[in-house]
């Protein structure tokens, strides 16, 4: 897959540098032929749009279309953007989330630490990586778990689910995920009922 972007990319490249001048429509195909790479190599559409409207901003002034060599300007400019893109001035941890919100299911045993580990997750995303975050428990089975992970939420400032009585695990995933879309939220942490240590299939 990069191997072929690589070869789609360099090709790019060498008709850009080849050019004496360039004028903001050679730039303009130029990144059409990157946008359409990109796609080709399975990166999702948001990313390539973002990816091209970035190197277009930088791409198409003045400065870069009359200068010395502005074919290698827009070269460092698709390179720059290229390194930025996949993670050069990203936290290696951070979650990345093309098209919000992003489900996040816990699962585990009974007695795992289910519950506060979301909402240690969820405070986590808040603070350190600036998400909007909503928690809904799915513990039908266990209303005190519903009520614990409310609690939580007030104590680290995290939103969760308004509790509805007689509610079941699929109906309030989907009102979870209908109020985070509604709400502008980018995670939505949905805490499952635990798994019993001695379930048998």
């Amino acid at each position: 897959m990069f191997e072929n972007l690589s070869d789609r990319l360099g090709g790019v490249f060498d008709r850009l540098t080849r050019q004496g001048a360039l004028t903001e429509a050679d730039v303009q195909t130029a990144l059409r032929e990157v946008r359409t790479a990109l796609l080709e190599a399975d990166v999702s559409l948001p990313v390539a749009r973002d990816f091209v409207k970035a190197v277009e901003r930088k791409a198409t002034g003045q400065a870069v279309t009359k200068s010395i060599t502005p074919g290698q300007q827009v070269v460092k400019i698709v390179h720059d953007e290229l390194v930025h893109v996949l993670g050069g001035e990203q936290d290696e941890g951070a979650l990345k989330i093309d098209n919000p919100p992003a489900p996040i299911l816990m699962v585990g045993l009974q007695g795992g630490g289910k519950t506060t580990t979301t909402a240690k997750l969820a405070k986590r995303m808040t603070e350190r990586e600036g998400k909007r975050v909503l928690m809904a428990s799915l513990d039908t089975n266990r209303p005190a778990a519903m009520e614990q992970l409310a609690i939580l939420g007030t104590q680290i400032g995290v939103d969760t689910l308004p509790i509805v009585a007689g509610e079941d695990p699929v109906a309030i995933a989907k009102r979870a995920m209908t109020q985070a879309r509604l709400g502008g939220y980018d995670v939505v942490m949905l805490d499952t009922a635990a798994a019993s240590t001695s379930t048998r299939r």
